[in-house]
């Protein structure tokens, strides 16, 4: 099996391959940015591609939509340090086959990577349940985010300041750090920018 790891950070790309090693004929290689995994998934054609959520330039959901396009059987399993449901949801109808979090078992990664190269798809069990559950329900983003935090979503997609927005809705600076902090941990954020790419993939604002 050629397996491609479209990883950024070094440390989770030896993980990766140390979880891999024992498995034979497994051929390894490896992208840091959206750009070099589409030059590796031309060249190595890979069977399996793993990607991260958040890369340095670029959606890791926006690669999938655009790698599953380009080469309908290409199978990919998001990767990602969020276990937010709504994020597993769009992976999956972005055409990943599998959503692995990166805060689950050790021995999920791996597990994701066989199913999905067998044609089975493969989300956690805690997953799959809330994922069920926020698909049957009507206003999955009132579910996910309160009106204060789409309220300063949508304020910092404006190019408003932490410090603007607390003046704006008349609270404090710490009370929007807080919140801004919070938005990121739920939808797998590592900056403010980051921040507003995703919720607007996930049409959050």
């Amino acid at each position: 099996m050629k397996l491609l790891i479209v990883e950024d950070h070094p440390i989770v790309i030896s993980g990766c391959r140390a979880l891999f090693a024992e498995a034979g004929g497994m051929e390894i290689e490896e992208a840091r940015t959206a750009a070099d995994a589409r030059l590796a998934l031309t060249r190595d054609a890979p069977d399996v591609t793993i990607i991260d959520i958040n890369l340095p330039d670029g959606s890791g959901l926006e690669l999938t939509r655009e790698f599953v396009a380009n080469y309908p059987d290409l199978r990919v399993v998001v990767f990602s340090m969020n276990e937010t449901p709504i994020l597993a949801v769009q992976a999956l109808q972005a055409g990943a086959k599998g959503y692995v979090s990166k805060t689950g078992g050790s021995t999920d990664l791996r597990e994701a990577v066989f199913a999905v190269a067998r044609g089975e798809t493969w989300v956690s069990g805690d997953l799959i349940q809330a994922m069920a559950l926020l698909r049957a329900q009507n206003g999955a983003t009132a579910e996910l985010l309160n009106e204060r935090e789409r309220l300063v979503l949508r304020m910092l997609a404006r190019g408003r300041s932490m410090a603007e927005i607390a003046n704006d809705i008349s609270v404090s600076y710490k009370t929007v750090a807080s919140d801004c902090a919070l938005l990121r941990k739920k939808l797998g954020a590592r900056t403010s920018t980051e921040l507003v790419r995703i919720a607007s993939e996930l049409k959050l604002i």
